[in-house]
This record gives C-alpha cells, structure tokens and sequence, in this order.
C-alpha cells in the first residue's frame, strides 16, 4: 500500500523555497526491510532516487537489502552511521563488535547466514564473525559498501543520512557529522539557504520546516517506508507499507 501526502513546505523570510535542479525523490532508512524497499522498486520512477542510507541492521533482511541496491546503479545510495558500524565491526571485529552487535548487527548477521556470536564474546568469536560475514558478503558487495558517498545535492537541496553542521557547507562537512548528526542541526537554521533531507533520527510523521526535512519512520519497527518526492516549490511525501 502506497500513500501520498503533498506538503508545500513552512519558510520563514529568512529561508527561500525549496529548489532542485530537478525533481528526485529521497527514500528514508531502510533497516533490513526489504519487503518494503522491494515494494517501491517494483514502482516505476520517473525522477532520480537518492538513499539516505541506513540500509542493515535491526531488521532481518539487510543482506537482501544490500544486494537489491547493489544491483541497481541508477540509485543513489548515501552511506549511514549503521553502514559505517558495520565496516568499523569488519576492519577491527574486537573494538567495533559489541558496539555494532547492540544496535543491530546481530539481525545483519544472521541474514548472511552468521550466527555463534553475541555482543559479550571473546575476541576468538567475533573475529571468526568477522572472517564469516567477509566471506559471505564476497568482495564486490564490500567494495561497494566502502564506496558509498556521504552526500548529495541538487540546487538548494542536500540529502545525508543524519544532518549536518549548520555553520558549514554541505561540501564541507565532517564524514562523522553526516553519519552520527550535530547538536545544533535541529535548533540552528542554515544561513546558505540550503534544505537538508535527512534520516537518522525516528519521527511519527515526514516532516519539512525552515530548512529541515525528515523522512525516516522507522521502517524496521513500524512497517512504514518514507519516500520523499522534491519539485520546485514542494515535496510530496509517500508512505510505503
């Protein structure tokens, strides 16, 4: 089921109206929901679709997730903070183990077929994870993992996955900012005019305000994709269940 909210988006006079180059369309922070993800492919898009990233963890399908993206170079997939725990767990499985394993990564796991581990085992265990899941992901789905870009822009519009420090540009934003968000994004308006879709953080509801535009729903949790379509002059939010 497919739903459909157009919104003109709320500016103030500090903040002109939103304005790509062209229209696209942004998908929110799938989390291993491939019946969902699978659902919008099968919808024939006109537009270009940028991901905000987020594609693993929490949810049980993420290997199949990775794989459906991979296999299409006309998306734009963004990297996300879970993209990034999962490579920090395949460089370094003793540092980054326990902390990936508690946010998700044991549902990654195991949708590749690895199991034997938890976020309290040994050094032995997780680097026997780690050897597991390599293998498993193969090197054309890790070498396209490692590649994912940090951001996108059309216009006056970015997307990233969690936000970005208001103080600088989009093109100069720290990779740890765009992936983990800044204190500041949510109370401290950009002065570059330029509107930020992001994920990241859960809301009930997408919603766009004075430079700032929301779209993860919680997919993993709630069944409820969000998709974003961007014109000039306005966004048309769809939800995907």
């Amino acid at each position: 089921m497919i739903r459909k909210l157009l919104r003109r988006l709320a500016t103030g006079p500090e903040f002109p109206a939103i304005a790509p180059d062209s229209p696209f369309i942004a998908v929110g922070d799938i989390h291993g929901r491939a019946d969902l993800l699978k659902r919008f492919l099968d919808m024939r898009q006109t537009y270009p679709v940028i991901c905000v990233g987020d594609y693993v963890d929490r949810g049980d399908e993420s290997a199949e997730v990775l794989h459906l993206l991979q296999q299409r170079p006309d998306i734009t997939c963004l990297s996300g903070n879970h993209e990034e725990m999962m490579l920090d767990f395949l460089k370094n499985p003793d540092k980054a183990g326990p902390m990936w394993l508690r946010h998700g990564g044991l549902q990654t796991l195991a949708s590749f077929g690895v199991a034997g581990v938890t976020d309290t085992s040994g050094k032995e265990a997780l680097g026997a994870a780690r050897d597991a899941l390599k293998e498993a992901m193969g090197p054309k789905l890790m070498t396209w993992l490692l590649n994912l870009p940090t951001r996108w822009q059309s216009g006056n519009v970015a997307v990233v996955h969690a936000g970005a420090d208001p103080l600088f540009s989009i093109a100069d934003q720290r990779t740890k900012t765009l992936h983990w968000g800044h204190p500041d994004f949510a109370k401290t308006g950009r002065k570059d005019g330029v509107w930020v879709i992001h994920g990241h953080t859960i809301v009930d509801a997408p919603i766009g305000h004075a430079g700032r535009i929301a779209i993860d729903t919680g997919a993993y949790a709630t069944g409820r994709l969000t998709t974003a379509l961007v014109e000039p002059g306005k966004t048309t939010f769809a939800t995907i269940t």
